[in-house]
């Protein structure tokens, strides 16, 4: 009977087959399985919700039964090397390319370096946070597994939407930066490989194909192998250090100190408003922490490869940053090509090219990365049945997961086809800054708080604290938001953020320890993790929270109407539930 049961579980599940693509397939849940069913659930979204809103993964069921669910488990067989250029692969592409002329000329001058000093920190902050999870939990989920051990169903799910759309959003914009530096390397402009449809919205309006060609043969390389992958991101991105090595000795050679006479000209203002656009640059670090399940030794390899990658793109970030604009006064920097064309200014024509070809190689990686984490989210999130568990088969032969990299990444297809940069930026940023604060969110919870553990008294403390904390952070971002040049609110609203976490520090005890790894300064670098990411947010313009409140509203209405039934039947219903004995392990690479 035991058997029966674990073999009908798993044959749900694993969604049965490559390509049976039957309802049962897609939504084996109960509760659809006909229409009388779902009436029924929805009837009870009510309960429903209040059991999910609350409900936390065990760290055990995310890491061995919830992983079960793909039938096959991915191959273990990446070490630090690997995640170290995976994460330099990941991050410098776009961002430095062609997001630094234009928040240089439009935004915030030559102080653009002081916009990546902070961003950079933020970010750092983030990943400090996101290693010790990725070395305690590591799972394919990355943050959603986070989120969903120690915040709940409810919001790893709201996280897992904008995953989503980060993934989408910033692969749509590196590849319609790619097509811009391909008409530089061709002495093109990017418009003549554009199609322009003057029916359709501005800044939707240029269509282009080969960011779509680009992002396809990307999903081939992905879909082939991770170690392939690999080899082929760590040969590209030593390729990429030596172009960005030599346009950093060749640009100051014809640097002039005379371009940074008007250092800051739009003052603080400009250089935070640049840092919450910049801070897109950093993007893309997040999914190796989705690798950890294929790390040969998560404890030691991804503390090295995460902050390594991410001290060594910071420093080349500043330092490039500063040779753009000493090179040309920050008003002549072009938008769309900033290196290129500036060295083509100073007379060296022949290096614009080779800036091309080196921008080209960074944003084929970050592409590559990109495509091998967003894959991986999903099918950690199909695994928990919020969305169709399809998605979470992995291939037997590639140990990769097919359906969800040929999903995702055809979604990215379809945004960089229609959509620009400009609005690409933006909207990403507001998606991975709100991700990371929930992540450093979480992790507080981790440390401060054990079920059957932590006193009532200490429990209502870190509450209080954690809400305070979060409080002053919005009230900060807020007052600066709004444009305000008064300074007597921050006088208020920074010392409450001071003293929260003071309060935390000691008058909550620590519940646990990190096993192997764990973020230095606790509760004070997540704490200041949380107070950045919502502080950059404040810097945003409001077209991009009126998109990303009007996303989060559709998740809303996928999660009530689907995700809130099918993950409530997989928690509650045995068949689904239980977990094969043993997953077929993939194969280590040696």
């Amino acid at each position: 009977m035991e058997a029966t049961k674990r073999d009908g579980g798993l044959k749900q599940r694993n969604c049965c087959g490559k390509f049976n693509c039957s309802k049962a397939n897609f939504l084996p849940e109960p509760s659809f399985q006909d229409w009388p069913s779902y009436l029924k659930a929805l009837g009870q979204t009510g309960t429903r919700f209040r059991d999910r809103i609350i409900a936390r993964s065990p760290e055990d069921f995310e890491l061995h039964e919830v992983r079960a669910r793909s039938g096959h488990e991915m191959k273990k067989n990446l070490t630090w090397w690997d995640l170290t250029w995976f994460g330099i692969g990941a991050v410098i592409g776009a961002g430095i390319f062609v997001l630094t002329g234009q928040e240089a000329r439009y935004v915030v001058g030559p102080a653009v370096v002081i916009s990546y000093v902070v961003s950079g920190v933020s970010a750092m902050l983030s990943v400090f946070c996101y290693t010790e999870f990725a070395v305690e939990i590591p799972s394919a989920g990355g943050s959603f597994a986070y989120l969903r051990v120690e915040l709940g169903d409810f919001v790893a799910f709201i996280g897992a939407g904008n995953i989503i759309l980060e993934y989408v959003i910033g692969g749509a914009a590196v590849a319609r930066s790619w097509t811009s530096y391909f008409a530089t390397l061709l002495n093109h402009n990017p418009k003549d490989f554009r199609i322009h449809v003057s029916s359709f919205k501005a800044d939707y309006n240029e269509l282009d194909p080969i960011a779509v060609v680009v992002i396809f043969i990307i999903c081939a390389v992905a879909v082939y192998s991770t170690k392939g992958s690999s080899r082929f991101n760590y040969i590209a991105s030593i390729l990429h250090i030596i172009v960005l090595v030599f346009i950093i000795i060749a640009g100051f050679t014809k640097a002039d100190t005379k371009n940074y006479s008007d250092f800051a000209p739009h003052g603080a203002r400009g250089i935070f408003a640049a840092s919450a656009v910049l801070f897109f640059a950093y993007v893309g670090f997040d999914a190796v922490s989705t690798m950890a399940e294929e790390t040969k030794n998560p404890g030691k390899d991804i503390p090295i490869g995460l902050v390594g990658s991410m001290t060594i793109t910071t420093a080349f970030y500043c330092i490039l940053a500063v040779v753009l604009c000493l090179m040309q006064p920050y008003k002549q920097i072009d938008p769309d090509a900033p290196f290129s064309v500036a060295f083509e200014r100073v007379g060296m024509d022949w290096a614009k090219y080779i800036v091309a070809f080196g921008a080209l190689k960074g944003m084929t990686t970050v592409l590559l990365v990109s495509a091998v984490g967003q894959a991986r989210y999903l099918t950690h999130i199909a695994r928990s049945h919020m969305i169709t568990p399809w998605l979470a088969n992995v291939n037997s032969k590639t140990g990769t997961p097919i359906n969800a990299t040929i999903v995702m990444l055809t979604a990215t297809a379809i945004v960089a086809f229609f959509t620009s940069l400009s609005i690409l930026s933006n909207l990403l940023s507001i998606s991975t800054l709100f991700i990371f604060m929930l992540v450093a969110v979480a992790l507080l919870v981790r440390r401060y708080y054990a079920v059957g553990e932590t006193l009532d008294a200490d429990r209502n403390k870190l509450i209080a604290f954690m809400l305070l904390i979060i409080g002053s952070s919005i009230a900060t971002a807020t007052y600066w938001g709004l444009d305000s040049s008064g300074w007597i609110a921050y006088v208020i609203t920074l010392p409450i953020w001071f003293f929260s976490t003071l309060g935390l520090r000691l008058f909550v005890p620590q519940a646990r320890a990190p096993k192997l790894w764990g973020v230095p300064l606790v509760p004070w670098f997540p704490s200041a993790s949380i107070l950045l990411n919502i502080f950059l947010l404040g810097s945003i313009d409001k077209d991009s929270f009126i998109r990303f409140g009007f996303w989060t509203l559709l998740l809303l209405v996928y999660y009530f109407f689907i995700g809130l039934h099918a993950s409530y039947d997989v928690a509650k219903d045995e068949t689904i539930a239980s977990a094969p004995a043993k997953l077929e392990e993939g194969t280590v690479d040696k």
